[in-house]
């Protein structure tokens, strides 16, 4: 996620810290640089200029009393990067029925980002439903509908009726109990008349809470007057940006919504279901300058928590005593969350860490692993699930399960080495296991878990 620019700041700023004196040939050169950057970014020209006499300003003109200049340079850096990101403004629900319109043009991503955050309200205890207005876009309500279903939540698509205001007076009167009502509307390759007066003509009767204009990440400088219209046109009241994960020029959707007044509610980060996250400006820029973001992470974790699997954890880790289940269980969420690649940016000191390639394949093939191991644990006996000890004690056994299941013996002992090292790792982080893990860890805790992770014993 523009990991070229988090890296060309990161350098700015420690070139700043570490110069003797700040002369104007330096001052020029990381002006420079991050001028370039920014620009391949797709962050607008203007704003680019601004920040660059802003820093130049700062570092030659200003004085600020009990501040060494090189401080206040900084500070003046990371202000005015704030600045282009714009402000912190979280999408805050209604206590009465939330009716939210998500607009956009074809292949922004729309209909996907709705099933995101549909699942990521469910997760939240409110009560969700999808509703299909698209009648242009071929397979755009099948779509709608097996996302609806692989995930669970209720939706109200019409298959037979081609007008969008007619299938919504035939639905309304069902939605009356749901807290959060996502409508999918039509989308056209260019923001023409006809989309326009149809979208609008919704608008009147629907009486959204909230109008998202949904945008790809990859749009470039077209985001800003894209924006405008639909602005314009429609009143956006927010703005979700999808495929953060797929290219380093996300400058251009990321500044447009602050120049035209629409606030990022959320960016989408992948394709899984739970790849998607509040946008607040100031902790994204902390994970630019590889300062992390534990408040994201903690977040994504309480969003794949099944909070009945999560209980029956929570009991087996207070009685300092795990199942293979639960070992399955935990190595899917941790996949859920989009391995260790995608989650080290949010842990402070992580954000720049490589990891060697050897562990790239080893998290690439995680997915096929679990699903050896579901078959192993199928072939066991309740108390070899309870107790794997005894699993290990007894050739045979393995010999069995990898028989009955159709695997290896060694993939047995692999999913017996894993329960090993999660029952260490309980037994060593005393208070860990009285934590609510579905409420996140204490600095202590956290700090104990990046011990483990740094002496390589706890395996993802």
């Amino acid at each position: 996620m523009l990991e070229k620019l988090g890296e060309v700041i990161r350098k700015a700023t420690d070139r700043i810290a570490n110069a003797i004196f700040l002369d104007k040939n330096l001052v020029d050169s990381i002006v420079k640089e991050l001028q370039r950057a920014l620009i391949e970014a797709d962050v607008n020209i203007l704003l680019v200029k601004d920040l660059s006499d802003k820093i130049k300003k700062a570092a030659f003109d200003e004085r600020i009393a009990g501040i060494e200049k090189k401080e206040h340079l900084i500070k003046v850096l990371h202000d005015e990067l704030s600045k282009i990101l714009g402000e912190y403004h979280p999408l805050i629900l209604q206590k009465e029925q939330n009716k939210i319109m998500f607009l956009g043009l074809y292949g922004a991503g729309k209909t996907t980002t709705i099933s995101k955050i549909g699942n990521y309200y469910a997760k939240r205890g409110k009560k969700v439903a999808l509703v299909g207005l698209d009648v242009h876009r071929p397979a755009a309500k099948e779509q709608l509908k097996q996302l609806a279903e692989k995930i669970k939540l209720n939706y109200f698509i019409d298959f037979k009726e081609d007008n969008p205001e007619k299938t919504w007076k035939t639905i309304e009167k069902e939605l009356k109990d749901f807290d959060v009502i996502l409508i999918d509307t039509a989308g056209r390759h260019n923001l023409d008349r006809e989309l326009i007066k149809e979208i609008s003509s919704l608008n009147k009767l629907i009486s959204p809470t909230e109008n998202i204009l949904v945008m790809p990440a990859d749009i470039g400088q077209a985001a800003k007057q894209q924006a405008k219209d639909f602005q314009e046109a429609l009143n956006i009241t927010g703005v979700i940006i999808t495929r953060m994960d797929s290219t380093a020029k996300a400058g251009g959707a990321l500044t447009a919504s602050a120049e035209t007044k629409a606030p990022i509610y959320f960016i989408t980060t992948g394709e899984k279901v739970n790849d998607i996250e509040e946008f607040n400006p100031e902790t994204f820029l902390s994970r630019l300058l590889g300062m992390g973001d534990l408040q994201t992470l903690m977040e994504k974790i309480q969003s794949i928590a099944d909070k009945g699997k999560q209980k029956e954890l929570k009991s087996h880790l207070e009685e300092g005593k795990l199942t293979l289940l639960d070992v399955v269980e935990q190595t899917k969420s941790m996949n859920s969350l989009g391995g260790f690649e995608k989650i080290k940016s949010l842990i402070p000191g992580f954000g720049n860490v490589k990891i060697p390639e050897s562990a790239e394949s080893k998290i690439e093939s995680q997915q096929e692993k679990i699903a050896k191991w579901e078959h192993i644990i199928k072939s066991m006996t309740r108390e070899e699930i309870a107790n794997p000890e005894i699993i290990e004690k007894q050739t045979s056994r393995i010999a069995r399960i990898a028989q009955g299941s159709g695997v290896n013996n060694s993939d047995v002992r692999s999913l017996l080495k894993q329960y090993k090292i999660l029952q260490s790792f309980i037994k060593d982080s005393s208070g860990i296991a009285n934590t609510d893990v579905s409420q996140g860890l204490s600095e202590k805790q956290m700090k104990k878990l990046m011990k483990k992770f740094g002496k390589g014993k706890l395996k993802i």
